[in-house]
């Protein structure tokens, strides 16, 4: 159960507590249920009606239930990189599947953090990351926290590209399924708008380190867009070629930048490079790579 308290300021005097939860960004849905909940909405310490009138200085709390179930723990470590009463973030390491599926069970993201909360709830990832793509992904603990940050997380990613690539750009080309594939994208007139913005952070003859930022967020967005301009990701074997260097796309989600769903203040949440990429930075652009 999530209790959450809000004092009444002047400029909520008169308001009706539905209002007031709405505006906040309490869906209909989980109003409907602080309704049916025994002291789902409390007012001055009192259960009271969604269409009661606030006054400045009233106490105003509601009580959000735990609602669906973890999927079955698996005991695998992860590493914590920021948590409270409303979310989680953890660092997803490479070849990790956010969700099971069904040629992943018990070996997901999901099941990890099952055996590190441990508690009645779903688990509810505010987004994905590809199996082979690491870094930061952020789990809320309740629904409030789901909804308020759906769409709402800017993410840094980083990708080691093949080529050089000198001067920062975006790339906007829609991107649509590849003829049957239900896996592969391509960019094509018929797809989805999707745009890619991205800075050159080093670079020699053979690779670049880019800092990438997505305005859209389609399905392999990344790794499409920039074999399309012929520099796939190195060691992506979907949308370029094997490696000796590295046995996956090299993609991390680096960072993240949100306004907390329940406090409202900006949160930022980062982590290092995972061993694979940093072994090829530092061999790469140590000349002049000084630490990221």
């Amino acid at each position: 159960m999530r209790k959450i308290s809000f004092i009444i300021e002047e400029k909520n005097n008169g308001r009706q507590i539905r209002d007031f939860l709405r505006s906040f960004g309490v869906s209909s849905s989980l109003l409907t249920r602080l309704k049916q909940t025994e002291n789902g909405i409390m007012l001055n310490g009192r259960q009271e009606r969604a269409i009661a009138l606030l006054s400045t200085g009233d106490r105003l709390e509601i009580s959000i239930e735990s609602k669906g179930e973890m999927p079955k723990p698996s005991g695998e470590k992860i590493e914590i990189l920021y948590e409270d009463e409303d979310i989680l973030a953890v660092n997803k390491p490479p070849f990790m599947p956010v969700h099971e599926s069904r040629n992943h069970r018990g070996d997901a993201l999901s099941n990890a953090v099952a055996g590190y909360i441990k508690e009645q709830t779903a688990f509810r990832a505010v987004y994905r990351l590809d199996r082979d793509t690491s870094g930061v992904v952020i789990i809320a603990k309740n629904e409030l926290a789901a909804a308020k940050l759906a769409g709402k997380i800017k993410k840094d990613y980083y990708a080691i590209v093949c080529g050089k690539i000198e001067k920062a750009s975006l790339i906007d080309a829609p991107i649509a399924r590849l003829g049957e594939s239900i896996i592969k994208r391509a960019v094509s007139e018929n797809g989805e708008r999707a745009v890619t913005h991205y800075e050159p952070i080093c670079s020699n003859d053979r690779y670049t380190l880019l800092k990438i930022n997505l305005e859209t967020g389609r399905t392999h967005q990344i790794r499409v867009h920039f074999s399309s301009i012929g520099a796939p990701l190195l060691g992506d074997t979907l949308y370029g070629e094997e490696s000796t260097e590295i046995n996956r796309q090299a993609l991390h989600c680096k960072a993240v930048y949100f306004t907390h769903p329940v406090t409202e203040k900006e949160i930022t949440v980062s982590c290092g490079f995972p061993e694979d990429m940093k072994k090829i930075i530092e061999k790469e652009f140590q000349s002049n790579f000084g630490g990221l």
